[in-house]
């Protein structure tokens, strides 16, 4: 079957004629940023596909089957060709119903399934080396030597155990020799006798060492003789396995504009993670810009949203859009699009704030007021923070000023120490969750119970910084009380109570299935973008460090 027939009508056009005026002149930020009407438009009708077609993919909607469910994204690219006629291009991030090609979605930029491609010999000559692996091991003869090896080991423990047992035995006959000898010898013939005694021990004990060596040496010639052929055929396996990777990372390889290719391995080498993580380039987004620039297409604007159930771990809604990933998408991306015009990052902006306000202040120390969308402390791009902004108030202040920090996108109550040792008591307080904060939020939906608490481990998603997920293996604890205020207009009021400060700990809690399932409003990273995020440090309760009276500040939440 060839590219045609299996990639069949990838350019949909758009049923209502429109002009290039009515095209926005800039493509999105991919990694932040609200889809344009015409890629809602195209979303709209890819959903309609979707629910009339079977793909073989369980997304979750029967109950029965939710098991093994999963998700998936798509995506949607809105295009013109060289005719001047706009339509869409449909994408599947990795594979749907396990395979690479269904109509109507474009193809992979690299296709591993391929039936008469090297990856499938070189998985066919892998499979062999398993194959005979797994014969060895299933073998009556390896299984009879395994069982031998098994006896032999257990036969040696008995034997030192035993010998162990005998070198105590001797040493207390040996002590109890030098008690009873002490009293009735003289100085001189004790110490001969101490001097024999010792010599013994050591004597006991180079032959401990000896039986040890020995059955150790048996114990790895038998191992060897039992496991070489096996090694020896892992050993080869592994080397094969290495120059099949290999041979994807150089032949994977991504077009932009100017049709330049770059391979999957050399757009990875400068990164951080210098080789491509497992699953690069089966997103939605390099396969969409690949086929667009494969066949003259000019991109305009794009979106990808999220389809069935949610998985485990991250925070994903039906239907929801969602932007590209940075992990894997970020580095092919910057080869992709490097010569397209492309909107400013909207994170590098952030809000407008003529002045702090100060709510609390002493000689000691301060509480401001952060605003929402600044920074705490500066960031890579952005210097202009609460931080800075500190600093050039209060010059001779000493200290790392700063007692916690808040998210940009969270407002409210920041402590702030004026010298280093009234910072160090108030982070001790902290460290020894003394210090008492709450959170005044608005969820975007209703959460069922009055009160709680919701405890679930969050680390950071290594392939989507900075998001967070949850991670019952290597996750860190992370807990939070809430209570509901007020549920109006399908929205509710709640007041957290951190115990752990986790990275968007309420954020997460909140939007995740496991949690509230009830994103807070305004949340752009795990909910629906609004006028702000809808999170507020509104009290913070801590014992003062110098006066050491209990102080509870308030700041009621503008929203």
């Amino acid at each position: 079957m060839d590219f045609a027939e299996k990639n069949p009508a990838c350019f949909i056009p758009f049923e209502t004629e429109l002009q290039s005026s009515d095209l926005p002149e800039k493509l999105d930020y991919p990694f932040y940023y609200e889809p344009k009407p015409l890629a809602i438009i195209a979303a709209q009708q890819l959903e309609q596909k979707l629910e009339q077609e079977d793909f073989k993919h369980n997304f979750g909607f029967g109950q029965s089957e939710r098991g093994n469910a999963i998700g998936k994204m798509f995506g949607v690219l809105v295009v013109q060709n060289r005719a001047g006629k706009i339509g869409y291009l449909a994408a599947f991030s990795g594979k749907l119903g396990n395979e690479n090609h269904h109509e109507g979605f474009v193809p992979p930029v690299f296709d591993i399934l391929e039936e008469d491609g090297f990856f499938r010999m070189g998985e066919r000559i892998l499979n062999d080396f398993n194959y005979q692996i797994e014969s060895i091991e299933t073998s009556d003869e390896f299984v009879s030597a395994v069982n031998l090896l098994e006896q032999k080991k257990q036969d040696q423990e008995t034997k030192i155990n035993q010998f162990k047992t005998w070198l105590k035995a001797e040493k207390q006959k040996r002590d109890k020799i030098r008690i009873e000898k002490q009293a009735v010898l003289s100085q001189a013939d004790f110490e001969k006798l101490n001097e024999s005694l010792n010599k013994e021990s050591i004597a006991h004990q180079l032959a401990f060492k000896k039986l040890k060596q020995s059955s150790a040496k048996e114990l790895i010639e038998l191992d060897l003789e039992i496991y070489c052929k096996i090694r020896e055929l892992k050993e080869i396996r592994a080397t094969k396995s290495a120059q099949l990777q290999n041979a994807i990372f150089n032949q994977y390889t991504f077009l932009n504009s100017k049709k330049e290719n770059k391979s999957l391995r050399a757009i990875f080498e400068n990164t951080v993670f210098k080789v491509p993580p497992a699953g690069a380039g089966e997103c939605a987004a390099p396969k969409l810009f690949q086929y667009a620039f494969l066949h003259d297409l000019r991109p305009i604007c794009m979106a990808e949203f999220w389809w069935g159930m949610s998985p485990d771990s991250e925070i994903r809604v039906h239907k929801q859009f969602y932007p590209a990933c940075r992990g894997k998408c970020e580095p092919i991306l910057a080869h992709m699009l490097q010569d397209l015009a492309i909107a400013e990052n909207p994170m590098l902006q952030q809000a407008d704030v003529s002045e702090l306000e100060i709510v609390f202040e002493d000689e000691f120390l301060l509480l401001v007021n952060k605003p929402s969308e600044f920074l705490s402390v500066p960031g890579k791009e952005l210097t202009d923070s609460v931080s800075e902004r500190i600093k050039k108030m209060y010059p001779t202040a000493t200290g790392p000023l700063l007692v916690h920090r808040l998210d940009m996108s969270t407002s409210g109550l920041l402590l702030v120490a004026k010298s280093e040792q009234v910072h160090k008591h108030l982070q001790s307080q902290f460290i020894q969750r003394k210090v008492k904060k709450t959170y005044i939020a608005l969820l975007d939906g209703i959460v069922k119970e009055m009160e709680g608490t919701i405890n679930l481990p969050l680390r950071v998603d290594l392939e989507d910084r900075p998001k967070q997920m949850v991670c019952y293996e290597h996750g860190k604890n992370a807990l939070t009380q809430f209570r509901v205020v007020e549920v109006k207009e399908n929205k509710t009021r709640i007041e957290f109570h951190p115990i752990t400060g986790r990275t968007h700990q309420l954020r997460v809690h909140s939007a995740h299935q496991l949690g509230l399932n009830c994103p807070i409003l305004g949340d752009d990273l795990y909910g629906t973008k609004s006028n702000r995020l809808h999170l507020h440090a509104a009290e913070i309760e801590f014992t003062h460090p110098v006066l050491k009276e209990k102080l509870v500040i308030t700041c009621p939440a503008p929203f």
